[in-house]
């Protein structure tokens, strides 16, 4: 049975249209609900929202929803992801839900939820709330309705734990450190996370509207990054989403930093210590270059498909820690059950300040290769996998790279389109290979 209402990363839309409507969201909750009340008499949920102006709506929503199925409430208001994720845990409630669709822009929102333990929940729960969904509603009687209050201090319980994972015997003292909320979740607590620490920072991205999250600024915006670095003459510069949870960097210089080069370096950093490193998880996207400089100091690695919830499932399986995927989601489960991306930046900044070393210097040696992807625009009836003319030219095209590259195809889960990619030592075979697949894939 295929889940009908949730995607890789819970229930995401375009606000106004199904599914991202009240209704529908106090239908969700009531379900939600229901779902938790088959494993407990009086569960509470934690709220957490971004700051998109459809973040009131929709947790009023969720509030009315949850109450009429029995479920306490507990509103954190604006707090990034993993923060949400941290406070389920450390409440003790018995699910956290977020109101974000972390980069997409502000016309945008979504609903995902954590477990008890603030980890990302399995497909199996999914699916039993996609059941509950189809079920009439029973409403609770009144002496049984939920109840709804706020935690005043969450933001601040949540830059606590982010110190926390700073070593004591180190300080930020001495740098400067452009920090670039998005104007997104993280907007109060990011520049306060690091100017405690001892940094001096400079905050850009941190004066939501309500309309103006990840409008050219954050993690996918990194140009303002960037040229704020050079402006403020910073020693760094960290860029986070709208909900904070994932990171890239920027150096003195002006180089950009994606996931899979912050992974490598949490890696080796870990393994300069004498700390234990069974493995590192990446995706299928994971540039091959991090793969091949991972083994070359003799550590496995293991691709899991796009979306950190499967890096989650992959260290979970195997007993690891490290993983993430190079838009920045990055997973250190010996810090945070869920990606953080100012936890990340936390254990990027303390490798640097322990060694002496500068991004630059932590990553020498180590080059991406060049990728190049092609969107083909799929027909209805096009069955891509049965494209024979395809199979051939992806023969041949790892024929050609012979170890020196590899090919990727697979079809985006969120529009009609086959996602072509080549990566290779050199950018001109790149681009070649992947041109020459493209058309194959159209004319199949």
């Amino acid at each position: 049975m295929s889940r009908k209402y949730f995607g890789t990363d819970g229930i995401r839309g375009t606000v106004g249209q199904s599914p991202i409507t009240p209704d529908f969201v106090l239908r969700l909750a009531h379900a939600v609900g229901r779902v938790l009340r088959q494993q407990e008499a009086r569960p509470t949920v934690l709220i957490g929202k971004d700051t998109r102006i459809s973040g009131y709506m929709l947790e009023s929503a969720l509030e009315s929803g949850f109450n009429s199925a029995g479920v306490d409430v507990v509103l954190l208001g604006p707090l990034p992801t993993p923060g949400v994720a941290y406070l389920t845990r450390a409440q003790r409630a018995s699910l956290g839900v977020v109101i974000s669709a972390s980069h997409n822009p502000f016309q945008d929102n979504g609903i995902k939820f954590f477990s008890a333990q603030g980890t990302k929940l399995p497909d199996a729960w999914e699916m039993a709330v996609e059941a509950s969904l189809e079920e009439a509603p029973v409403w609770v009687d009144s002496a049984s309705l939920g109840k709804a209050r706020r935690l005043d201090d969450a933001a601040g319980r949540y830059i606590e734990f982010c110190k926390s994972t700073f070593p004591n015997e180190l300080t930020l003292k001495g740098l400067r450190i452009v920090v670039d909320a998005a104007h997104g979740a993280a907007y109060q607590i990011a520049p306060m996370v690091f100017h405690e620490l001892g940094a001096e920072v400079v905050p850009i991205g941190c004066a939501p509207d309500g309309l103006n999250i990840n409008h050219e600024v954050g993690a996918t915006h990194p140009e303002a990054l960037l040229r704020s670095v050079r402006a403020n003459h910073a020693d760094l510069g960290i860029a986070l989403d709208g909900d904070a949870d994932r990171l890239q960097m920027v150096d003195a210089a002006g180089r950009l930093y994606n996931g899979d080069e912050l992974l490598y370096l949490l890696a080796m950093d870990r393994l300069d210590r004498g700390l234990p490193v069974p493995g590192v998880v990446g995706t299928l996207m994971t540039n091959m270059a991090i793969e091949l400089a991972l083994r070359a100091r003799g550590l496995p690695f293991v691709r899991a498909k796009v979306g950190d919830r499967y890096v989650l499932e992959q260290l979970d399986q195997r007993g690891w820690q490290l993983g993430g995927e190079g838009s920045g989601h990055l997973l250190a489960l010996d810090r945070h059950t869920t990606g953080d991306g100012l936890i990340s930046a936390l254990q990027v900044l303390q490798a640097c300040v322990r060694s002496g070393r500068t991004l630059a210097q932590a990553l020498q040696g180590v080059e991406l290769f060049p990728q190049t992807l092609v969107n083909v625009r799929l027909r209805p009836d096009q069955r891509w996998q049965q494209n024979v003319a395809l199979q051939e030219a992806v023969q041949a095209a790892e024929a050609e790279l012979a170890g020196r590259g590899r090919v990727l195809i697979r079809a985006s889960g969120t529009e009609p389109l086959l996602r072509v990619m080549v990566e290779a030592q050199e950018a001109g075979l790149a681009a070649s290979l992947a041109h020459r697949l493209a058309e194959a894939a159209r004319t199949g």
